[in-house]
């Protein structure tokens, strides 16, 4: 829980500070943005793509934070969401969506198009969670025969499913970034696929 906490407070953070600018910002290299580090005056439909990109970078975070669990300092576990959040998630992020503010990223240059993040949020929190542990090594121990563990919880596993259900929910339909006829769409193959 403190992991998924510190996430959103030095993740958010970092996003604000330089990650924004990085993704969206003005992008006519097609691998960065130029501007739009630290806004004060946005519109409101830009205040709310900023928000609506800060979740998906903590999203990236939390997924590298499974495999970091339980063989990573805090500190270090601080500093990894740091960075993600400031420079590897926005970077990547700037190539297939950037350029909001102008420009475009290289790859959406090739068209290649990710609607709802599956590719730029899971691949970044994956190969995060891969350096991660190539870095830090294995669970010593937690598999050794006469070593007992606590098992999860099914109730905890249950309620964890359904609020990341409700949470995709939000994510899939706010992803066309305007309320129209296909939001219903998007939010019935969410049902579906879950």
């Amino acid at each position: 829980m403190m992991k998924n906490y510190t996430d959103m407070c030095i993740g958010g953070l970092a996003f604000y500070l330089v990650g924004f600018g990085l993704m969206m910002g003005t992008n006519h290299s097609g691998f960065v943005g130029t501007d739009h580090f630290m806004p004060v005056a946005l519109s409101n439909m830009d205040w709310a793509l900023m928000f609506f990109q800060m979740m998906f970078a903590a999203t990236a975070v939390t997924i590298a934070s499974g495999a970091m669990a339980e063989r990573v300092s805090f500190i270090g576990y601080a500093v990894a969401a740091c960075l993600i959040c400031l420079f590897i998630y926005p970077v990547f992020a700037s190539w297939v969506w950037g350029g909001y503010f102008g420009g475009t990223g290289w790859l959406a240059e090739l068209g290649f198009i990710d609607f709802a993040g599956s590719t730029v949020v899971h691949s970044v929190g994956g190969w995060a969670a891969l350096a991660a542990i190539m870095i830090i090594g294995p669970r010593l121990n937690r598999f050794v025969e006469g070593h007992n563990f606590n098992h999860s919880s099914l109730v905890q596993s249950v309620a964890g499913v359904v609020f990341l259900w409700i949470g995709w929910l939000g994510f899939n339909a706010g992803s066309s970034l305007h309320f129209d006829s296909n939001v219903f769409n998007i939010v019935l193959n969410t049902i579906l696929a879950g």
